[in-house]
């Protein structure tokens, strides 16, 4: 009797995935519930600040890649602008987030000039991005948990961005032939959008009707427009990573790489998503 050859495994049992499924889960389980269900529900003013911290180690990790490639970004100010973001959208709304913001490039712009001209424009800009990427998208975090359901419109999203991850990792183990964009991210295949819009449209249905009481056809606009966001997110993180050399943003979540790895969707899907739930259920 003979034994069809077996598919080689990456080492470590990780799978096709990459990673360590089992590690990932459960280190998902965990921040799910601990860090993003329960401070929503329970306590929004906490999850306020723990979407401040998230966003300051976010952007420590940016830096940490950037300083790979000799950028070298103003990382007190970084720290400071990135944590206060989110608190002010919160605590003040939308002006407080842009005067927030703004104050942050206008320190950078200065800050940098101690520095001397050599590089001024690379890590300017460097610096710029990681404002924007982490404490500005993030901002849009805490003008979502301040808006009316904000725990529920928080959950929505987050859920929405779950389900992005599950139905492309999903569809693309088990279907994905055809890479979307093999020089950026070649594991990402039409296949795999495919199923990460059929779980968000599905999913957001459900949870328009059920959790927000809603039409239904908003849940499905709202998947349809999350999954492409979510994609576009997931490329640009890549396309990031790939410039700056580095594989994961850090190794600081077991079985996820960076805590970056693991926004990549999720912070522009904030945004498009409080955009979204501003029009359909108001302020």
């Amino acid at each position: 009797e003979t034994t069809a050859p077996q598919p080689a495994q990456p080492p470590g049992g990780h799978g096709r995935a990459g990673r360590n499924l089992v590690a990932a889960i459960g280190m998902g389980f965990v921040l799910g519930v601990g860090l993003v269900l329960l401070p929503v529900l329970y306590a929004p003013w906490l999850f306020s600040f723990i979407i401040a911290a998230a966003m300051a180690v976010g952007s420590w990790e940016l830096a940490g890649a950037m300083d790979k490639r000799g950028i070298r970004v103003e990382r007190p100010l970084l720290y400071l602008g990135t944590f206060a973001m989110p608190l002010a959208a919160y605590w003040s709304g939308p002006i407080a987030l842009l005067g927030v913001f703004g104050a942050t490039v206008l320190g950078i712009f200065g800050a940098r000039l101690l520095r001397g001209p050599e590089g001024y424009v690379a890590d300017v800009s460097g610096s710029i991005l990681v404002a924007t990427y982490t404490g500005l998208m993030g901002g849009f975090a805490g003008l979502v948990l301040a808006s009316t359901q904000g725990g529920d419109r928080v959950i929505t999203i987050v859920v929405l961005s779950i389900c992005s991850d599950i139905g492309g990792y999903v569809f693309g183990v088990l279907w994905g032939k055809h890479p979307m964009a093999p020089v950026i991210s070649p594991k990402k295949s039409w296949e795999g959008f495919a199923g990460s819009l059929l779980f968000q449209i599905v999913a957001g249905v459900l949870l328009f009707v059920l959790l927000l009481e809603a039409p239904w056809w908003q849940g499905l606009l709202m998947g349809v427009v999350l999954t492409i966001v979510a994609t576009a997110g997931d490329f640009a993180e890549s396309a990031i990573k790939r410039d700056l050399g580095v594989k994961d943003m850090s190794s600081l979540i077991a079985g996820h790489g960076g805590l970056m790895d693991r926004l990549d969707s999720i912070l522009p899907n904030i945004f498009a998503g409080w955009l979204l739930l501003l029009i359909f259920l108001g302020p």
